[in-house]
Order: structure tokens, then sequence, then C-alpha cells
């Protein structure tokens, strides 16, 4: 790669929209209660199995705390310019006691809740999740989606991602794992 992902277009398409500005912070005991709400949308959930509860949340952000002070990166919540909670974006280790999946790899991801759809900040999150883990040391990540949907595998696919593999999931879903070596991007100026 020789641009970087922010300014890679095609000659074939429009240029990029400029994107929103967004911020990351290590979830709060606060951000279980407003992923929550964020997240309450089926629309959000559809590929995850739906709404979750808030204990859920509860657990997942603390995790995600665990993750950051041991790892120095997690699953970060998104804030929009004025300090709105968005959604969140970040990287994990996968589970290692999944019976599938990329065990032993880092998989980055995003969520945002329904109204911040179409408007960059998917796009910027992975961005800003890129270059977080690779200052962390990271050389590899990869994101796994289900095939149906359409704008995370577009998110996965402006990043610079690479399709490595298409299976379908222990529940019977469709699924992608996409990969990006972060060793091959420009470094930063």
């Amino acid at each position: 790669m020789t641009s970087s992902p922010t300014s890679q277009t095609s000659p074939a398409s429009p240029p990029r929209q400029p994107l929103p500005a967004v911020r990351l912070r290590v979830p709060t005991d606060e951000d279980a209660h407003a992923w929550h709400e964020v997240f309450a949308d089926p629309d959000v959930m559809e590929f995850l199995g739906g709404p979750a509860e808030l204990s859920a949340y509860e657990e997942f952000t603390a995790r995600q705390r665990m993750h950051d002070a041991q790892l120095g990166y997690c699953l970060w919540t998104l804030l929009d310019e004025d300090g709105a909670v968005v959604g969140f974006t970040g990287a994990q280790p996968w589970p290692a006691d999944k019976a599938w999946g990329p065990v032993g790899e880092v998989e980055i991801g995003w969520r945002l809740g329904r109204e911040h759809w179409g408007r960059g900040y998917a796009t910027a999150a992975a961005e800003a999740t890129v270059a977080r883990v690779r200052a962390a040391g990271l050389d590899r990540v990869c994101a796994m989606i289900d095939a149906r949907n359409a704008r995370s595998v577009a998110v996965a696919e402006r990043l610079g991602m690479t399709l490595a593999e298409e299976f379908t999931t222990p529940g019977g879903n469709p699924a992608r794992r996409y990969v990006l070596d972060l060793r091959d991007l420009p470094r930063p100026r």
C-alpha cells in the first residue's frame, strides 16, 4: 500500500467525504448503560443475536478495561465531536474458549447506534483503531463479519482489509474473515 486508507480512491469512485471527528476512551462503568441504550435497537443487533441485557454490557465493559490495562488496547467507547456515546470500536483477542474462529488472532470491530449509520463514523472509528493497535505493537488484525452485513463489509474494505476466508458459523450464518497486515501500511508522518 502506498497511500493511507483515508486518501484511497479509485478512478471510478467519487472522492471520499471528510470523516467526522471521533474520540475513543476506555469504557467506564457508565458506558455499560450507554452501550445498552445505544444498542437496544434490533437493527443494530441484527447480525449479533439481538439486543442484550444490561448485565452483558456491564461484564463486557469490565473485560475491555482489563484488556486495555493488560494489552494496551480494547473495544473503546466511541464518542462524537460533542462527546456523546455513539458506539464502540477497537480490538480484542479472539476468545480462546470459542470452538471456532481465529483463536490466537486479534479482532478489530465497530458497532454504532442506528442514528449514526451512513455518516462516516464507522470508518473514522476503524481508522483510529488501526492507528492505535499499530502503535501498541500489533502486526496483524482480523475482522469477523457476518457476510450479510454489507455496512461492516464496506468498512473492512475501505480499511484495505483482504478477504481471507468465507465460512458458515456454528449457528448457520454466512461469515467472512478479513485480515490486515499492519506492517504493510505506510508509517505515520
